[in-house]
């Protein structure tokens, strides 16, 4: 009855309408379009186009040149709730930025070399120098942002002045502040480069000069330990993990098919010597040597006799000697004819040299040690409890391996790892129950506090909104005005059967009504064109006369 209600209000409010003053129109006009616009406008409301983010972490300066630009442009925008971020329609995002990058924004709280574009004539040189160090700063901080784990950094060097004199000479030196993204780290190797990018900007800097921050003020770029690393680098540290995983995964992989892949677990600890060593050794034996060859041999011997002084000292003794006359001796000596001896006698100068030369004995030993060798490996292997089976097939208790199956194991995980005593390798296998790892409890988000079901309410009361007013708008505003229309138009009333008198009546009324209403109109045209009616009334009374 009430939709039947409402249905029909509408002809009966257009009938009363037409009947309207022109004053009581407008205002009807004016309420129906403000109704109409109040629904119009929640359901634009309602299907308004989602925002993303347009530009983050802006400076206030950026920030404010970048909403008068997109004032200029007529583009929408909004804030985010902590106001750290502008808005602008998904649909516009790249449009906006394109646009706004033709102009220069954001700036960035940086400024580079473009500094050095608007130096004015006669600029000291202090001033230049500081320009070109700012210049400098902002165009390494840039480099530094450019990296994908980097949301913001503040480059500042130290650069000394000048100076002819050596020992007055000092050593620039740079500090990096890094602001990273939520949840992501910088690696030792991205760390790494970070320095060394900023040590091959600037003149004369050592890499032991540039200190890496990060935004809870950890340093990152710190020297590494001799006693903790031995000195490695990023690319050593990670020759010896890869080294170190190799050997776990040959391990694992070995004995997985025996005890299960989820019953071994492996870790390694290799001792790599990166040193490079050249070494040349020279090795003589000593000599003599029975195998030792003679090169050379040379021997001399000289002898001399001189006569015995015999006689009385004088005259006699100056004479020279008589001949000499061989005694017979009885018997003859030996070597001697006829018992007459040889006149020999034992030289009173003797002297003998012997040179010998040996051909030399030399090992020449070049040895070019090469980095990477292991000299090294620690072992540990934990091996679970295997688990019987009951009657049924099925895992049941757990007991520990037999002495037999553990000695098994040992020995393969030394194949594995190609242990070697002489390099004095270690391998320690034992066997336990494994603990049930515990999953880590982690808070479940209250409902309330859900931002899928914030989004969806959100959504749903938009809706919600835009029915209530619709329905607002016509139960207090449109349906009040078709009602008050309704009522002034007057019910139809119930037409009786005339009867002959009142017919006869009808009629002499009519009859008068008509006849008063010719009198009114020749009245109305006599006033309106005198002549006329005049020329009229003398044909009238021509006729007449003639007739």
């Amino acid at each position: 009855m009430a939709a039947a209600e409402q249905a029909s209000l509408l002809p009966i409010s257009f009938e009363a309408f037409n009947r309207l003053q022109p004053r009581q129109k407008l205002a009807a006009m004016m309420a129906l379009a403000f109704g109409i616009a109040i629904i119009v406008g929640a359901f634009l409301w309602t299907r308004e186009p989602p925002y993303s983010i347009l530009f983050a972490n802006l400076t206030e300066k950026d920030g404010g040149q970048i909403i008068a630009a997109l004032q200029q442009q007529n583009v929408p925008y909004r804030y985010s709730e902590g106001g750290g971020a502008i808005l602008v329609p998904v649909g516009q995002v790249h449009d906006v930025r394109l646009r706004l990058a033709s102009q220069g924004l954001p700036k960035g709280g940086l400024v580079g070399f473009e500094l050095m574009e608007n130096q004015k004539l006669g600029i000291s040189q202090f001033a230049e120098q500081i320009n070109y160090q700012r210049g400098l700063e902002g165009e390494l901080s840039r480099s530094i942002q450019s990296l994908a784990a980097v949301r913001g950094a503040r480059v500042h060097l130290a650069i000394p002045k000048q100076t002819a004199f050596l020992r007055d000479e000092q050593k620039p030196s740079a500090s990096v502040l890094i602001s990273l993204h939520p949840g992501r780290t910088l690696e030792l190797a991205q760390v790494a480069g970070i320095v060394h990018l900023i040590s091959s900007s600037v003149p004369q800097l050592n890499p032991i000069n540039v200190s890496v921050i990060d935004q809870d003020g950890n340093l990152i770029s710190q020297q590494a330990d001799p006693l903790k690393n031995a000195g490695l680098d990023p690319s050593q540290l990670k020759y010896v993990r890869e080294i170190e995983l190799s050997f776990i995964k040959r391990i694992e992989e070995i004995l997985a098919p025996v005890v299960g892949s989820g019953n071994v677990r492996a870790r390694v600890a290799a001792d790599v010597d990166f040193s490079q060593i050249d070494q040349v050794a020279e090795n003589y034996k000593p000599n003599p040597n029975p195998d030792t060859a003679i090169r050379s041999q040379q021997i001399a011997e000289t002898g001399a006799n001189s006569p015995e002084a015999a006689g009385v000292p004088g005259a006699l003794t100056n004479q020279p000697p008589v001949p000499a006359t061989a005694p017979i001796t009885i018997p003859p000596a030996p070597g001697t004819p006829g018992g007459i001896a040889a006149n020999t006698r034992t030289p009173l100068n003797f002297s003998k040299n012997s040179t010998i030369n040996f051909e030399v004995d030399k090992t020449i030993k070049h040895t070019h040690g090469v980095p990477g060798v292991i000299r090294r490996l620690s072992v540990g292997v934990v091996i679970n409890h295997k688990r019987l089976l009951d009657k049924d097939g099925k895992p049941g208790k757990a007991v520990a391996l037999a002495e037999k199956e553990l000695k098994q194991i040992n020995d393969l995980a030394r194949e594995a790892m190609g242990f070697s005593q002489t390099r004095g390798d270690t391998l320690s296998v034992a066997n336990a129950p494994f603990t049930a790892e515990e999953k880590e409890l982690i808070p479940d988000t209250p409902l309330w506090k859900d931002p899928q079901l914030i989004a969806l309410l959100k959504e749903l009361a938009k809706y919600f909104a835009f029915g209530v007013i619709a329905w607002l708008t016509w139960t207090r505003l449109l349906k009040p005005v078709f009602e008050r229309l309704a009522k002034m138009v007057p019910p139809p009333e119930v037409e009786a059967e005339p009867s002959a008198e009142d017919e006869a009546l009808a009629d002499a009324v009519e009859h008068k009504q008509t006849y008063e209403h010719k009198v009114a109109a020749a009245k109305a045209l006599a006033k309106q064109d005198p002549k006329l009616v005049a020329n009229v009334i003398k044909e009238w009374m021509g006729a007449g006369g003639q007739a």
